[in-house]
């Protein structure tokens, strides 16, 4: 079965990064996918929904906010199906902490996993593409928390930003290569992190929910198949003279 290129998604364990890979293994490219160690299993369900597609793909497990895991991802991605197409640097964490409760610890975790990740996928996703001469995309991830600050949650919206200032720079040196950078903006989708983050706050998934429908334009939340959608267009062709976005997925939350 022919390909259309490959594919790369870090944080594919589960949620929107699980879908993104799916999706993109539907629209034709073999996909890399990489989550932690410690969701090796995870990785390896993932795997198999690929292969089950007629797509290969390759496993590389790792943490993206240590840059020699990163370049040691890159490079056995790169061996293991050939090139470097599509990188979509989905990876991240996500907590709700007042700031004066925030200590500088966890402020320096959001930040290493959510921008210096993102960071060091980029680099090394461009230095490929760069090197292999006929342009590419990467797609990072932020949010409806990147676009408008929310309370209780300073690092992560602060890290979110961070990311759109990046991808916005990334999108000018990288435009003359055929390169487009841009980012997705989540809003409430209904995924295991979410409802992680609604029981550590004291409150069922459910309440979350039912909660956040009433901000929502067309009164629902989202799911990840809707990003993953996106996704599909922001790797495509097609999608060529679009760059340095930021793109809200956010049923109609807020408008930008």
């Amino acid at each position: 079965m022919s390909s259309l290129g490959v594919a790369f998604v870090t944080g594919a364990a589960q949620g929107i990064g699980r879908a993104i890979a799916l999706q993109l293994a539907d629209d034709g490219f073999d996909v890399a996918i990489n989550d932690i160690p410690a969701s090796k299993d995870k990785l390896e369900s993932v795997s198999k929904e690929i292969a089950a597609k007629g797509r290969r793909t390759y496993i590389a497990a790792g943490d993206v906010s240590v840059e020699a895991n990163v370049e040691l991802m890159f490079s056995d991605v790169v061996k293991s199906l050939g090139q470097l197409d599509v990188m979509v640097a989905n990876a991240g964490v996500c907590g709700a902490k007042p700031i004066i409760d925030t200590t500088s610890d966890e402020w320096d975790r959001v930040f290493a996993i959510n921008t210096r990740g993102v960071f060091l996928c980029y680099k090394y996703a461009a230095a490929q593409m760069i090197k292999q001469g006929r342009g590419g995309r990467i797609i990072g991830a932020s949010s409806t928390a990147g676009l408008q600050g929310e309370a209780h949650m300073s690092a992560y919206s602060a890290s979110k930003f961070a990311v759109r200032g990046l991808t916005q720079a990334a999108a000018r040196e990288w435009g003359p290569h055929k390169i487009t950078v841009n980012v997705y903006c989540p809003g409430v989708i209904e995924t295991e992190m979410l409802e992680n983050l609604a029981k550590a706050s004291g409150i069922t998934p459910a309440v979350l929910y039912d909660t956040h429908k009433q901000f929502s334009s067309l009164g629902y939340n989202g799911t990840p198949v809707e990003v993953a959608t996106l996704v599909s267009f922001l790797a495509s062709k097609e999608s060529h003279f679009i760059t340095g976005q930021s793109i809200p997925v956010n049923g109609g939350r807020f408008f930008v």
